[in-house]
């Protein structure tokens, strides 16, 4: 009698030494995260032409910019799940593609609930989808070694993005109208989707090699997705939020995104404009912080490889915080020397906190950090949705933003508390 054996399974492609595709993967996020950042962002400089031709209040049109910073936050963590179950070529596509439908659709729009349905609602969930948790998910797949690096690399070009695309987007508006800026906006988003679909790819294993600096011969990290992205999303949350460290990292970032996306990149420009500079100096000068920022932030992943990243953080805020008291006094027609090194330095330090912020979160939430990373920079953009309202509201009431930038200053303060008061590294990988 004969016995009959099943098949032997197929067996997967033979992996070998990392190859440049880690590489590939990251100049592609880079390329994206850039894109993504400067479409986010370009509201920013439309305040003035909106109210111009609508006669809409900078409380109204803050509110539609509040909305956008808040989505981008919320969708950041349930992005990362739907990541892990669809991939992240997948959802990358489709999130370009709601960014190049509602920044086109924007040309059309008569009422102010239009612009916060297609400003807040779709241009926020889009940019949402490839915020800073994406950051978290490419450097956790695709490298081993240089997390930090490329952490900042790619944290870099999320910041810049907006403030390098700023003067471009002023320039378009005040030449030839705010729709031809957001229709360029539409294009630039669609231009980006062919080469997310070539070169992002969602693992190692899938092209046959494995992350940099991997041992190939040791089976790639994987954790086992059974549930649905949502709920997930909200189980990881769960976990998370029974830790300390989770509030505290929250805590602090929810004062980065107030002190920098929300008050700086959304007011500084009208801001600005109050003390008679012209609004293509004031873009030219967040331009200039854009640049410093990648010197800067690549930098801190630099130093997160090799420092405390808690002291790092602490460190960061307590520079921002003074630099953001003396800002109201540095302000004028013209961009003088204090004012230029204001500019320089904020860049240095504008979105420092990212991967030291990223690497706790690696070390106390294991294979989860990219969807609690996804919270904790929800936080951050709760922080600057309500910073954006905020600033708008003490605008109207006072006639200036002193005060602002004076309460962004203390409450840098109150993040490097935060920071330090993080546990060490005994608390490490507390969520299951």
């Amino acid at each position: 009698m004969t016995e009959t054996r099943p098949d032997p399974p197929a067996p997967s492609p033979p992996r070998t030494r990392s190859s440049a595709w880690p590489w590939a993967v990251a100049a592609t996020a880079f390329v994206t995260l850039l894109g993504a950042s400067g479409f986010r962002s370009a509201p920013g400089v439309f305040v003035e032409p909106l109210h111009a031709e609508f006669g809409w209040s900078t409380a109204t049109i803050s509110s539609a910019v509040s909305l956008n910073l808040l989505l981008y936050g919320l969708m950041s963590p349930f992005a990362a799940a739907l990541m892990e179950r669809f991939g992240m070529r997948r959802v990358v596509s489709i999130a370009l593609v709601l960014v190049a439908v509602g920044s086109g659709l924007t040309v059309f729009m008569t009422a102010s609930w239009q612009l916060i349905l297609l400003w807040g609602v779709l241009i926020g969930g889009g940019t949402g989808s490839m915020a800073l948790a994406f950051v978290a998910v490419v450097t956790g797949r695709w490298f081993v070694q240089r997390r930090g690096l490329v952490s900042g690399v790619l944290t870099a070009a999320q910041a810049a993005g907006g403030l390098v695309f700023l003067p471009l987007m002023a320039s378009l508006a005040g030449s030839v109208g705010w729709r031809a800026a957001s229709l360029v906006i539409a294009a630039g988003a669609l231009l980006v989707v062919p080469l997310v679909l070539l070169f992002l790819r969602d693992r190692p294993s899938d092209v046959g090699t494995v992350a940099h600096g991997a041992d190939p011969a040791v089976d790639e990290p994987t954790e086992v997705v059974t549930t649905g992205a949502a709920r997930r999303t909200v189980t990881v949350l769960a976990d998370a939020a029974r830790t300390g460290t989770f509030w505290l990292l929250a805590g602090g970032f929810a004062i980065c995104g107030a002190t920098t996306v929300g008050l700086l990149n959304t007011h500084f420009v009208p801001a600005a404009h109050d003390h008679g500079m012209p609004a293509t100096t004031a873009a030219g000068l967040l331009a200039v912080v854009g640049v410093f920022d990648v010197v800067g932030t690549i930098a801190s992943g630099w130093f997160t490889d090799r420092v405390d990243p808690r002291k790092l953080l602490a460190v960061y805020y307590l520079l921002r915080g003074g630099s953001l008291a003396v800002l109201p006094f540095l302000l004028a027609p013209t961009a003088a020397p204090p004012l230029w090194a204001f500019i320089v330095f904020y860049g240095l330090d504008w979105v420092a906190t990212v991967p030291p912020t990223v690497a706790l979160c690696r070390e106390r939430f294991g294979a989860r950090a990219p969807i609690v990373f996804g919270w904790v920079f929800a936080a951050h953009q709760l922080g600057s949705a309500i910073a954006a309202v905020g600033a708008g509201l003490i605008r109207d009431v006072t006639g200036d933003y002193d005060g602002a930038w004076w309460a962004a200053g203390v409450l840098c303060v109150v993040a490097a508390g935060l920071s330090l008061a993080i546990s060490r590294r005994a608390g490490i990988a507390s969520v299951r």
